[in-house]
């Protein structure tokens, strides 16, 4: 086995994104794509020499040749060891767990998240920190600067390595060992949660629950801990298998997507409880009997029963979300008397609030919510801390979401993707809008007077690092919110998302989301001129 030199060319096309980079397969597959951005990826880190890191994705298609790839530069470059998940699978929230279990230098994540795979779909690499969090802007940043220098890369000439046998092998120098993907997560998860009282729960007569792996990287992890060792009965799981391309279905955990999972609960009533991650294992959508629950509102629920569970019983340091986020949250931090931060949407704005031990809790609308215990969002997390609060106060979902309304108020929240935009009209709606934001400051809109318009600006309290134009925010002296942003996850044009936001201090019954926000749909549109830049009569999807 020999260390080749490899002469290449740039790609101008490497520029990370909130996420990594992701693109489509075929990208990936062009000669020398993925070798350039890995070997920035080691030339930013500088001296590797006996290092350890963690490797492992979704499992959606180039999944294993690109680990194989990995594995070959890795042993080029020095590092001691690389810990890869069996299969080259392992989920995101477990990667963060592994680097810092085992204090590594940091890992490499292969994954799209919830964007689509097979060979028509998309693929992704990112770079997590030795906090086990997204690698932060100036990090990828200067992996960008780099990607543009390169004229060579190294990579070892050796046989692919046995993914699929637990134990270590040699390439070259190096030692690959070969990980039980969810061994290490699991104790993590049984030091935090009560898992006799959520086993008591999955195995007593009363209470029925399903959770949909979405055949991605979810899934073993979910029949390891549900159905292993929480007892939860056989069929506890659907969609459990991780395919390469996700049984040809969007790994995305919403209303739209997730579309078996909301019929199994919201047509019968064969099931108490509904849950769903997505690609990665990073996100998750919580239902109940005929009964979705926000993200938005499990973080604040989460926020409030947080002394239930065991891992959070002694208190929280304070919680943050991202900025579209609903300020549900915030009434709950108030109460309790802890510091509630806004942040940028981006779950690398949430690690120096977790490394300084500012917050506990913190989440996204997006479907992510997490914890201190790693940093990155946990799909699975949140679903064992939802069992757990549910095994100590037996009530419904519904139940639970509407004695939260009664006590902090209840806040009417949705959001609205336009999914791939020309990217050139949807970033003329932005500026567009961003440009008439200042304008707009004191003036009424139907029933509605402006209180700010700006474009959202954050200084870390940490390390005073500033995020600009990270969303156009439109507010309301009644408190109600209009977000606009364009989403940086997709690789099909551009997303826009629409956030919609009011709050209702005494609410009455089960009153529809939409039927509330109508006005704020109509004003928006009104402001922002969405169908005439966008071609589209109605979202692509509505959570």
């Amino acid at each position: 086995m020999t260390i080749q030199t490899v002469a290449t060319r740039p790609f101008l096309d490497q520029k990370p994104g909130t996420s990594g980079l992701r693109k489509a397969v075929t990208v990936f597959q062009q000669p020398h794509y993925l070798e350039n951005f890995v070997q920035a990826i080691f030339d930013t880190l500088g001296n590797v020499q006996g290092q350890t890191l963690i490797l492992g994705g979704d499992g959606r298609y180039h999944n294993r040749p690109a680990v194989q790839t990995i594995l070959k530069m890795a042993a080029a470059h020095g590092f001691g060891r690389v810990k890869v998940g069996q299969g080259g699978i392992l989920s995101t929230p477990a990667t963060s767990c592994l680097i810092r279990k085992y204090a590594t230098c940091g890992g490499i994540i292969l994954s799209a998240s919830h964007n689509p795979g097979g060979p028509d779909g998309d693929f992704g690499i990112k770079f997590n920190t030795p906090n086990g969090g997204p690698a932060p802007e100036k990090i990828t940043e200067a992996i960008y600067t780099r990607s543009r220098e390169l004229s060579e890369y190294r990579i070892l000439d050796a046989a692919d390595v046995d993914l699929d046998s637990l134990g270590t092998r040699s390439l070259g120098a190096m030692t690959v060992e070969v990980v039980d993907s969810v061994l290490d997560y699991q104790a993590l998860m049984e030091s935090l949660f009560d898992f006799d009282r959520i086993r008591d729960l999955l195995t007593g007569p009363q209470f029925t629950m399903v959770f949909d792996g979405m055949h991605a990287v979810t899934g073993p992890y979910a029949h390891a801990i549900l159905e292993g060792r929480l007892g939860g009965p056989a069929g506890t799981v659907i969609h459990g298998t991780p395919l390469e391309d996700f049984g040809g279905g969007h790994p995305d955990p919403n209303l739209v997507y997730a579309h078996d999972l909301v019929d199994l609960v919201f047509k019968g009533d064969d099931y108490d409880f509904g849950a769903a991650s997505d690609g990665d294992g990073d996100r998750n959508m919580i239902l109940g009997r005929r009964f979705f629950v926000t993200p938005s509102d499990s973080l604040a629920i989460l926020t409030a029963q947080a002394h239930l569970v065991p891992g959070y019983r002694d208190g929280l340091a304070g919680v943050a979300r991202s900025m579209p986020t609903s300020q549900a949250v915030d009434r709950v931090a108030a109460k309790l008397g802890i510091d509630c931060y806004e942040t940028p949407t981006g779950w690398k704005f949430f690690g120096n609030l977790l490394d300084a031990h500012r917050i506990t809790l913190c989440g996204e609308e997006s479907f992510g919510t997490g914890s201190h215990h790693i940093r990155e969002k946990d799909g699975l997390w949140a679903v064992l801390f939802w069992l757990n609060i549910l095994a100590v106060r037996r009530l419904s979902v519904a139940d639970l979401v509407q004695e939260h309304w009664q006590t902090y108020g209840r806040t009417f929240y949705s959001r609205h993707d336009y999914e791939a935009v020309p990217s050139d009209p949807a970033h003329t709606l932005i500026e567009q809008l961003r440009a008439k934001l200042p304008t707009l400051v004191g003036q009424r809109l139907g029933a509605y007077k402006v209180a700010y318009a700006d474009d959202f600006s954050y200084t870390d309290p940490i390390d005073g690092s500033l995020s600009q134009n990270q969303g156009l925010r439109l507010g309301f002296t009644d408190g109600a919110r209009l977000v606009f942003r364009l989403s940086g996850t997709g690789t099909q044009g551009a997303t826009l998302r629409l956030y919609l936001e009011r709050y209702d201090p005494q609410p009455a019954g089960r009153q529809d989301t939409q039927t509330v926000l109508a006005d704020l749909i109509a004003l928006a549109e009104q402001v922002a001129q969405i169908r005439h830049f966008t071609g589209r009569e109605a979202p692509t999807v509505i959570t």
